[in-house]
């Protein structure tokens, strides 16, 4: 993917802005006197947050009876255990559950003792301990049985009930699982860490009206006398706790083969079955194209795809039954617009890669976290652009890692590999770094290795650690050697051959997982000498930064003398590159590939401008610091979608920023140069016309120049809301623009309380999405309020889509402040729903503090933080908030009359 010199240039600008017993021989450390109390004042025996590592998991035979009447479930579960060390307890998870009988089976399952055993619980760590009087010897084989009850959910996690209305108004529930990062255990008593791979038999007992499904296939139903059927599934692979799922619901499915034989199926609600056939369609190809690209086939006889109706996250990879938020995998030709497909099919194809990476290897601890998402993550763009290349899906890559580099740098930030213990630790690891960071890294990787090495050593990966775990260090040792160069004999460590010389990977690659940031590489032009350095990009010194970031950095660059590109590794502070000949210009990060922003000296900033004005699409170029608002007018000429999106984005945040500051002229003088682009405005058709990139552009153009005020807008927007009224909504909006077409038709009384009947009635996930944001637009103070109690009461608005309600009114100027104010009112039933470290809280506290800009506000973000310390100590995203406001703040200290003399400027 490559872009022109203006594309680059104007990028650039924009970056640059936890007695006596015999517990077992392993450590003291685990002693019965450690302080730790079980729930009935007896010492529990194990003092640490991770389990004891001398008892290991076999084979999981799993009973579930889940009641959909009464909401609860009962069950069983006889774990086959291998003693590692001598000892009395079984220390294992357990949350939430009541365990009403607990004992230890010899090798024939005959019971060792008569009467059942005490249950110690510690609640702090989510632990039991199971003590046998008999002492339990290494090398036996032993299983461990236990029943246990509970009720199913409220929330979006563990076996939690689900629910959806009919189109005759009927309230029908379903029992679904979602367990990572650490919620198995709250379904079943288990080692719910993922090193501890198992293989799980399970069992499901339902009613007749009803379907079972788990990770395998169904091997057996049997009939019980009570009325019930037993599904019995086939064992399942090796696989870590977090990845066992099973469903009881009455969904319909559309199912299809892979051309290697895999029975591929997509669930959804009966009244929704026809939004399912582009998911089958996108899960088969996309299935296809993974077995032939990792040269594994998928191991699982068959694979299903199910959209829920109340689903936290977008979705979720368990092996052989992916879940889904229903806008994450339905897709309906009328309502959903380009991108909406688009969404569908990255998810899509985000979940089948963790097939492969996350389930079949699986990361040892959840620090390295970024080896499943990053590594999904960026797959979604192999398998989509290979897959569905009319997508256009790589121009999606850029947005991706603007995203990872805002984030990053932040002193708020993370090295990709962290610590992470606690589940409010590990949850939070579930982030922009993780995931798209850690795409841009590999993407990074992937063009300097080239594709052919990079793909041979991702298979070697997965061939050498398939069924096991695996750390970071592991991708990088004993992997790609076999393909890219020689093993150093000394320290083992990855060798690859570059321009004459052998570069440690390991060591390379370190440097981009081990610490955190963006390197900024500046260069100085000085005859045909180039004087390059790096440095931490917007660093500002804290305790316990270290004084000095070094990467090394792969860089790539041109010159106005040579159309080919030059490759060099910066691993020092600084070096010198000495070119054949003087050049009148250079540039650097030739192709974007590069996760690092590049600026250039006085001298090579203004002939790349000066260029730039001969012609814009001269060049393939990187970005600027100081003359981002002078490249801004060079948008009006660019004719690719991408840097156009990305410019007006930025200008519209600006916009926004300004509005809610109410800096009057300013936001007035913004709102008219944003208008300057009629012509483009004007080339837009309101229609699903065009390729996906032309579509996405009408849909951003269209809705910011009604947000602005633009009258020709306004009046067609009007015209087609009116129209669609008329006919009680029966008529066909145009997609991409269905959403601006809402918001425009929200604005008085008659159409938001139209639009929220809408919302209730509607039985697209994608179209309720659509009206909920354009409710949200409207700029009625007690309307906003309303929409969030409705979001709080979750009936009307489902939970699942509180988070996002909470963002669009944050997002309207009449609803800055009140989506703030709710939010500290309600923080503590917020943390209850969504629980602590989730992405939803996450991006709860980041939606609503993201524009404020003021010193008053930020003083009122950290008296907020401070009255929850309790729990805003645990947060990393408490950090980032208040450093997002900080840094908004030093940029209107900076900004804020050079942008307003700049629009006069450009005004007059």
């Amino acid at each position: 993917m490559s872009y022109s010199t203006g594309q680059v240039l104007f990028f650039t600008s924009v970056l640059l802005m936890f007695p006596g017993t015999y517990l077992s021989s392993e450590s003291n450390s685990a002693s019965v006197n450690s302080g730790h109390v079980a729930t009935n004042g007896l010492p529990f025996p194990w003092s640490k947050l991770r389990l004891p590592n001398y008892i290991i998991p076999v084979h999981y035979h799993l009973l579930l009876h889940p009641n959909l009447t009464t909401l609860t479930f009962n069950g069983s579960v006889k774990i086959e255990i291998d003693v590692k060390n001598n000892t009395n307890w079984v220390v294992l998870h357990s949350k939430a559950l009541e365990i009403t009988a607990a004992d230890v089976l010899d090798e024939s399952e005959a019971p060792l003792f008569d009467k059942a055993l005490p249950v110690l619980e510690y609640p702090p760590h989510e632990q039991i301990a199971i003590f046998s009087p008999q002492i339990l010897t290494s090398g036996e084989k032993y299983f461990l049985y236990l029943e246990f009850t509970a009720a199913l959910g409220k929330g979006f996690y563990g076996f939690y009930k689900s629910s959806y209305k009919t189109p005759d108004g009927e309230t029908r529930f379903l029992a679904s699982t979602h367990f990572e990062p650490t919620s198995a255990r709250m379904a079943f008593p288990c080692f719910d860490e993922p090193i501890f791979k198992a293989n799980y038999s399970v069992r499901i007992r339902r009613g007749p009206f009803h379907v079972a499904l788990s990770n395998m296939p169904i091997e057996q139903t049997v009939e019980l006398a009570n009325g019930l059927l037993e599904d019995r599934f086939e064992a399942s692979v090796q696989m870590s706790s977090y990845l066992v799922a099973f469903i009881v619901c009455d969904f319909r499915s559309v199912s299809r083969q892979t051309s290697t034989g895999i029975d591929v199926s997509v669930y959804a609600v009966p009244h929704k079955w026809h939004q399912t056939h582009y998911a089958l369609e996108a899960a088969v190809n996309i299935l296809e194209f993974y077995e032939k690209y990792f040269s594994i086939y998928y191991p699982l006889p068959k694979l299903d795809l199910i959209a829920i109706p109340d689903f936290q996250s977008g979705a979720m990879e368990n092996w052989g039954l992916t879940t889904y938020r229903e806008t994450s995998l339905l897709y309906d030709p009328d309502v959903s617009s380009a991108s909406d497909k688009l969404w569908v099919t990255m998810v899509i194809g985000h979940e089948l890669a963790h097939q492969w990476f996350g389930n079949l290897v699986t990361m040892e601890w959840w620090n390295d976290i970024w080896l499943n998402e990053g590594f999904a993550r960026y797959m979604e763009f192999v398998s989509v652009q290979a897959t569905y290349p009319q997508l256009k899906v790589e121009d999606y890559l850029l947005v991706t890692c603007f995203a990872a580099i805002g984030r990053d740098s932040l002193n708020s930030s993370r090295p990709i590999s962290s610590s992470a213990e606690n589940p409010t630790q590990i949850k939070e690891m579930f982030d922009t770094v993780s995931y798209d960071k850690g795409a841009c890294i590999l993407h990074m990787l992937r063009n300097f290795l080239t594709d052919d090495v990079f793909q041979s050593g991702i298979v070697r990966y997965l061939r050498k650690f398939k069924y096991r775990n695996a750390k970071n260090e592991d991708l990088w040792n004993k992997v790609y050697h076999i393909y890219i160069g020689h093993k150093d004999s000394v320290n083992d460590s990855l060798q690859y051959q570059f321009a004459g010389e052998h570069i440690d990977l390991k060591k390379m690659m370190n440097t981009w997982t081990l610490q955190k940031g963006v390197p900024l590489v500046t260069v100085k032009h000085k005859g045909n000498k180039l004087y390059i350095e790096q440095e931490r990009f917007l660093k500002t010194i804290q305790p316990g930064d270290p004084m000095c970031y070094l990467w090394h950095i792969p860089l790539t660059y041109k010159t106005s003398h040579s159309s080919t590109e030059t490759r060099h590794i910066l691993e020092t502070k600084s070096d010198m590159l000495v070119l054949n000949q003087d050049v009148d210009w250079v540039k650097f990060n030739t192709d974007m590939n590069g996760y690092y922003i590049i600026n250039y000296d006085t001298k090579g900033w203004n002939a790349l401008i000066e260029l730039l004005g001969v012609n814009h699409t001269a060049l393939i170029i990187n970005k600027l610091k100081d003359r981002a608002l002078d490249l801004i007018t060079y948008l009006k000429s660019e004719t690719h979608n991408v840097p156009l999106l990305q410019g007006i984005g930025y200008l519209e945040y600006f916009y926004k920023m300004m509005q809610k500051r109410n800096v009057y002229d300013v936001t007035q003088n913004l709102k008219v140069f944003q208008i300057g682009y009629s012509r483009l405005i004007h080339k837009q058709t309101w229609s699903n016309e065009g390729t996906v990139s032309d579509r996405r552009m009408r849909s951003e153009l269209l809705s910011l120049a009604c947000d602005l005020g633009f009258a020709p807008c306004l009046e067609k927007a009007r015209y087609f809301y009116h129209s669609w009224v008329k006919a009680n909504g029966t008529i066909s909006l145009p997609t991409d623009v269905m959403e601006t077409i809402y918001m425009v038709g929200a604005q008085d009384d008659s159409g938001w309380n139209y639009l929220l009947e809408k919302y209730r009635v509607s039985m697209s996930a994608s179209e309720k999405s659509k009206i909920l944001a354009a409710l949200a637009s409207n700029r009625d103070s007690s309307k906003l309020l309303r929409l969030l109690e409705l979001g709080m009461e979750g009936s009307v608005i489902r939970t699942q889509d509180l988070s996002a309600l909470i963002y669009y009114v944050a997002r309207n100027p009449s609803g800055h402040f009140l989506s703030w104010n709710f939010v500290k009112k309600n923080w503590n039933e917020l943390v209850e729903k969504f629980q602590l470290g989730s992405f939803s809280i996450r991006n709860i506290l980041i939606g609503t503090t993201g524009q404020f800009s003021s010193k008053e506000e930020l003083a009122d973000i950290k008296d907020f933080f401070d009255s929850i310390r309790d729990q805003s100590s645990q947060l990393r995203v408490t950090q980032v908030a208040l450093e997002n406001v900080e840094k908004n703040i030093l940029w209107m200290e900076r900004n804020l009359e050079a942008l307003r003399n700049w629009l006069q400027r450009m005004l007059d």
